[in-house]
Order: structure tokens, then C-alpha cells, then sequence
């Protein structure tokens, strides 16, 4: 019986340029990059991977599906797997997770449409870079660090490094150092394309990219509302920025305009969905006559909240004087904070107060809601621009939730409130004068983008037929223009 022969890969030619700017500190550590294997996606019996529709996580081993050539006895198996496309993310916090699930949702939707840009095969995955570090991370204790006492420290080193005139170009150095098990999954797979949520996911993608000797394009979607320091902005292909105040920080950055693309920040269910308000009240047991107010207490990690809910707590005993207006708390999939909050409305009796578990259908429950109480994290208050759900922006805010702060209190589309005193000053406000709702309703169209995610999508597909290949280095820094913006 012949015995199964190990699989062959055939090296394609190197088309990388060696061209570098002079103005490029670059420290050259490694050797000639390999060349990038060619895959058998041609095979008669493609992969039938199980993945998940919910998440676009693959389930399947990578060789559950093999390509058989007969033409000689003992046939060599060689493993066949469907092309893919991947949106990493970092979980530190719940956003940058969002935004990723969202761009994939959007090009799972243009791939079932039938885009011939891409083949129709094609594979949606969305993986957590920190799931392949040499170091395992807790995202949710990681989170800490910008919402405990060190935040202050955080927001200096988040505004001020790499901001100025020294920038961060890209490298290995992040691959080799701590994902060295991403970069052997990127080798296998030989994605179209990846798209990145984090600057960590984005330059382990770099390092993997130039580790292989492959030539996929990288996407970077920030999701906040400026963009700091560790961005590859040298080796990034392609950036998705929420506005035109970023790609003005980009520019001295000397990233040229072709890989600008102002798109919005992908969220999910933003555009093409009407709700009846009336029919969605009644069935979720709201008011039909009250300015329904969502406090947004709970996400995929709690520890960013902690804070938040303490000052809420504070106010509780209030609420009730606020007659005209019902608040809904949303817990996230937190069951401890949503028992708190029961019993605190019960022992205060509070009629005007609904707490609610995990809700299914945020984006109705959003579109049929009047006001929110948020954190000014970049993903929920965009989700907020896009379903024209003005904002009180709850706490004090650091690093990339300050920039979101000072960017929509500016453009008056939301209002800003950092003690249980202020807050309920400004609800009262609200309560007293609900034209001041409507006022911040028309001032968050100037940064309403519903279509981000698609948008994100049609520009990663526009650039896999590309050779998007580049230079291998360890470390890349280099000299830029004046800043655009004072930190």
C-alpha cells in the first residue's frame, strides 16, 4: 500500500522593490525573505470548512478537505482549503472586536451577492490577535489600564508617542517577538487580504506578510476618532478613517492619498433597515409617550464600565423626578449588575426605569430610543451617529476617548458630563428644554456614516488583485512633517 506523500508547495518569483526613502531609519535584522507557496485552490474537491455565521470563526482543521491527483497509482494528497479573507482585532476593550465583526458581516454580504472580485468561494474569518501571542493577555484586565489608575498614564503615552515628527513605519519586530504562532497561520492560509481593527493586529499582520514572502494587502481601520502613533503607516495599504480630521494627521505622516479612504467606522446593522417606533415600543414594553433614555452601562468586557456604573449608581435615587422621561439600562450579559439594578429599582421605587438582559436587536431598540447615556468609546458612539440617537457622554475620558469627546462636544452633536452632579444637571436640561435633543440630532449628521462597513469592504476588495508585497525589516522609523493636530 503507498504510503501518503507529505504536501508540495511551488515558490513563486520575488517582485519586491528595494526602494526606500532616504529619510527611512530602517534596522535590517533579517535575511532575504522567502517566497510566497502557491495553494491548491484549484482543486476538484474544495474544502467544505465549518465556520460559524455568527462570529466567522473557523471550526475545521485545515486539512478536512484534500484534493486527490489520480494520475498516478498512490495518489499524492495534497490538503485544499478555500480561499480567505481576515479581520483581526484585539480584545482590549469591546470596539475594536465590533468594528471587525461588522466589515466582516459586510464582505460576507458581497461575497453571497456574487462579487467577481473576489472568488465565490471565498472565507470570512475574525480572529483575535491575542489568542496567538507568545504571551497570553487578558483583554478585559488589559482594558484597565485606560480606565484605572494608571489612565492617566495612558493618555500621555496614547497622544504623545510617536505623534510628532518621529513615526512608526512598520517591521517584524512584532511578529517576531510575540506572534510567531500568527504569522505560521498567515504562512498556511495565504490570505486575499487582511483587515485590522488594533495597531497590534495591524503589525502582526506586517511582520507575517513580510516573514512569509506573501503579497495580500493590509487594511487599517481605526476606531476612534484619531489615530495614534503605532500605526504601520508605512506598510498599511490601504487606511478606513472615520473623517477627514484624520486623514489631515495622516498627511504629515507622509501616507499619500491613495491609501486614504474616508469611510466612517464600520458598525453593524447601520444602514437600510426602517423600524415602526410605535410597534417596537410596544413590543419591548416602553412607553409610547416618554423620551426614552438608554444608559449604556455593560459590552463584551465590563471592566471599562466600572466606573461609569458607580456614577450611575449615584443617580439612581433621582431619576424618578425626571417624570417625562423613561431610562432603559442595558447590562451588557453582565447578570450580577442586572440583578443590582432590579433590586435598586424596586427598593427605590422607581417607575420610570426598565432594566433589560442582552438584547438581540440593538439597532431597533436604538432607532426607536430618543437619548443615551454612553462612554465616548469609539464604537458606541458611532453606533449612536449612525442610528440619530444623540448622547450624553458619561466620565472622565482619556487617550482615544478624550479625542471622541472633544470631537463631538465641539460639532455639538452630544453633551459631556463627568460627575453624578453634572449628569443630572444635564438631564434635567434635557428634560426642561427637549429641543436640546433635537439640536444634537442635527449636528451628528456631519459624522453620520451608515454605510462604513460596506464601504470598508468594496476598498479590501478592490485591492486583492494587487501585489501589495514589500521590503523585509526588523524596525522602520522615520522622519514626518509638522503635525496637523496639537495633542
Amino acid at each position: 500500500m503507498a504510503s501518503e506523500l507529505k504536501p508540495i508547495s511551488v515558490a513563486q518569483g520575488d517582485t519586491r522593490s528595494d526602494a526606500i526613502s532616504k529619510e527611512d531609519i530602517v534596522l535590517e535584522s533579517d535575511a532575504a525573505p522567502r517566497s510566497q507557496p502557491v495553494s491548491c485552490a484549484d482543486a476538484d474537491a474544495p474544502c467544505e470548512l465549518a465556520c460559524s455565521e455568527a462570529t466567522f470563526e473557523c471550526a475545521a482543521a485545515s486539512d478536512k478537505g484534500r484534493a486527490i491527483d489520480s494520475t498516478q497509482e498512490g495518489a499524492m494528497v495534497i490538503p485544499a482549503q478555500r480561499p480567505c479573507i481576515i479581520v483581526t482585532h484585539a480584545s482590549v476593550g469591546s470596539g475594536h472586536r465590533s468594528a471587525a465583526i461588522a466589515a466582516a458581516e459586510a464582505l460576507e454580504r458581497l461575497i453571497a451577492a456574487g462579487d467577481e472580485r473576489v472568488p465565490a468561494d471565498t472565507e470570512v474569518q475574525v480572529l483575535d490577535i491575542l489568542d496567538y501571542g507568545r504571551i497570553k493577555f487578558d483583554g478585559d484586565k488589559t482594558a484597565s489600564a485606560f480606565t484605572g489608575p494608571t489612565r492617566p498614564v495612558y493618555d500621555i503615552t496614547w497622544r504623545f508617542t510617536l505623534t510628532g515628527r518621529l513615526l512608526w513605519g512598520g517591521g517584524t519586530s512584532w511578529a517576531r517577538i510575540m506572534f510567531k504562532k500568527f504569522t505560521e497561520y498567515v504562512e498556511e492560509r495565504s490570505p486575499l487580504a487582511i483587515v485590522c481593527t488594533h495597531i497590534t493586529a495591524a503589525n502582526a499582520a506586517v511582520g507575517a506578510r513580510m516573514l512569509t514572502g506573501q503579497a495580500f494587502p493590509i487594511v487599517c481601520v481605526p476606531t476612534d476618532y484619531e489615530i495614534e502613533g503605532w500605526w504601520p503607516h508605512k506598510e498599511c495599504d490601504l487606511f478606513c478613517v472615520a473623517t477627514e480630521g484624520m486623514a489631515e494627521t495622516l498627511r504629515p505622516r507622509r501616507v499619500p492619498e491613495r491609501k486614504m479612504l474616508i469611510t466612517g467606522i464600520p458598525v453593524r446593522g447601520a444602514a437600510g433597515v426602517e423600524y415602526d417606533r410605535d410597534a417596537v415600543r410596544e413590543r419591548l414594553g416602553l412607553p409610547q409617550d416618554k423620551t426614552v433614555v438608554l444608559v449604556m452601562a455593560g459590552a463584551h468586557l465590563p471592566q471599562p464600565y466600572v466606573r461609569f456604573r458607580a456614577t450611575m449608581d449615584q443617580t439612581l435615587p433621582y431619576l424618578k423626578g425626571l417624570s417625562d422621561m423613561h431610562f432603559v439600562f442595558l447590562p451588557g450579559r453582565d447578570e450580577e449588575y442586572a440583578l443590582h439594578l432590579r433590586r435598586s429599582k424596586d427598593d427605590m421605587a422607581i417607575e420610570n426605569m426598565t432594566v433589560m438582559g442582552y438584547v438581540d436587536d440593538m439597532p431597533a431598540l436604538m432607532a426607536v430610543s430618543d437619548l443615551a447615556i454612553c462612554k465616548s468609546g469609539g464604537l458606541t458612539v458611532t453606533e449612536c451617529l449612525c442610528a440619530r440617537l444623540p448622547m450624553v457622554l458619561l466620565g472622565r475620558s482619556y487617550g482615544q476617548e478624550k479625542v471622541n469627546t472633544t470631537l463631538l462636544t465641539s460639532l455639538g452633536a452630544s453633551m459631556h458630563a463627568t460627575t453624578p452632579r453634572e449628569l443630572l444637571g444635564t438631564l434635567r436640561h434635557l428634560h426642561t428644554y427637549p429641543s436640546s435633543i433635537k439640536a444634537m440630532l442635527v449636528n451628528g449628521e456631519a459624522l453620520r456614516r451608515p454605510n462604513a462597513a460596506h464601504d470598508v469592504a468594496s476598498a479590501t476588495f478592490d485591492l486583492v488583485s494587487r501585489d501589495c508585497s514589500s521590503r523585509r525589516h526588523f524596525a522602520e522609523f522615520y522622519w514626518g512633517g509638522k503635525p496637523a493636530h496639537t495633542r
